[in-house]
């Protein structure tokens, strides 16, 4: 392997921790409406992901810094062509952060309510549109000689890419689901386990369509493999929640949603973004990549700073690992 092929597995790598990380987290916020059924309720969900969220968006941060830098071709023709999307992605994850710091500063119901709205649609916009971006990079875009994007956003809507939204939305929703069980107690942990086995089971269906349809476009062995580790993980959480195991349960959902990400990107490989005009002009790990000497650099950064991030995250979570619950909610709040 050369060094741009390394660094598609590690880009591939962040995106798997990014989704595995993030997906809970959308999860949350979506969940803020749909499981909480007062203040105090929602009070407790954001709690859950109070001291991490931000933590969480690091692996987006570095993911989007080394391609930029690894594979500056893909960068520019990734954010180009998929300019809406990804700046309704941006605005939502920044509307997103604003409102869980700002949604306590004052008691007023008006201020509350509206904060609590923008945590619920800037965590359900991005957990769709993440889909339908990954759904678009796999299945290939409008791409010229010169590598340009000459689409418009329409041709981003189309079938695969939109079952590519719907799972994602129900993978993540039903990892928010076990997360919530994993970290409150009391009627919320009960609630959330109907949610986890009624969003898991549709997510199932839908990503099963999703991958046997990516499988059968791309077929690898790598990928069937990978699709026979996201189908038997995504079952085994089912049954995890069913049995109240949500230790177990939540491990193994995200185990379904990172196997689901590997396998769009071993399908992807040698390719970055394919070409639905000529398989020729599409963008490779090798014609999109930086110098050899950039690579290398970048290697050694990485081989310092990574550890130094996985221990201090792991620390965050080890720190905050207790439960919550409405009793842990001041009355005054």
């Amino acid at each position: 392997m050369h060094l741009y092929d390394w660094w598609f597995v590690i880009i591939a790598v962040l995106w798997v921790g990014y989704f595995f990380l993030e997906g809970f987290d959308f999860g949350i916020g979506i969940l803020t409406k749909l499981l909480a059924r007062d203040r105090a309720e929602k009070r407790v969900l954001i709690n859950t992901i109070g001291p991490v969220w931000d933590g969480n968006e690091v692996w987006l941060l570095t993911a989007g810094g080394a391609t930029f830098a690894a594979f500056p071709e893909w960068y520019a023709t990734l954010f180009s062509g998929f300019y809406l999307p990804l700046l309704i992605i941006l605005v939502c994850l920044i509307i997103r952060g604003v409102a869980f710091e700002y949604r306590a500063k004052r008691s007023g119901e008006s201020w509350q309510r509206g904060w609590e709205e923008a945590i619920f649609w800037c965590s359900l916009l991005p957990a769709v549109l993440w889909g339908v971006a990954f759904g678009n990079i796999v299945r290939g875009v409008k791409l010229d000689r010169q590598h340009e994007y000459v689409g418009n956003f329409l041709d981003l809507l189309n079938i695969y890419s939109i079952l590519g939204g719907v799972v994602t939305l129900l993978l993540f929703t039903m990892h928010g689901a076990v997360f919530a069980g994993l970290k409150t107690d009391g009627a919320i942990r009960v609630r959330s386990r109907r949610v986890s086995l009624i969003s898991g089971s549709l997510g199932a269906m839908a990503a099963l369509a999703f991958l046997i349809w990516t499988q059968f476009d791309h077929g690898t062995a790598a990928g069937f493999a990978l699709l026979i580790v996201a189908a038997l993980a995504l079952i085994a959480a089912l049954g995890c929640v069913h049995a109240g195991r949500e230790g177990w349960a939540f491990t193994l959902s995200g185990t379904a949603i990172a196997a689901a990400v590997a396998m769009l990107f071993v399908s992807l490989h040698p390719d970055v973004m394919p070409s639905t005009l000529n398989p020729a002009w599409s963008l490779t790990v090798s014609n999109a990549s930086s110098t050899h000497y950039t690579l290398v650099i970048m290697t050694w950064a990485a081989c310092v700073m990574v550890p130094i991030v996985l221990a201090y995250q792991a620390w965050s979570y080890w720190v905050f690992r207790r439960r919550i619950s409405t009793r842990d909610i001041p009355a005054s709040a």
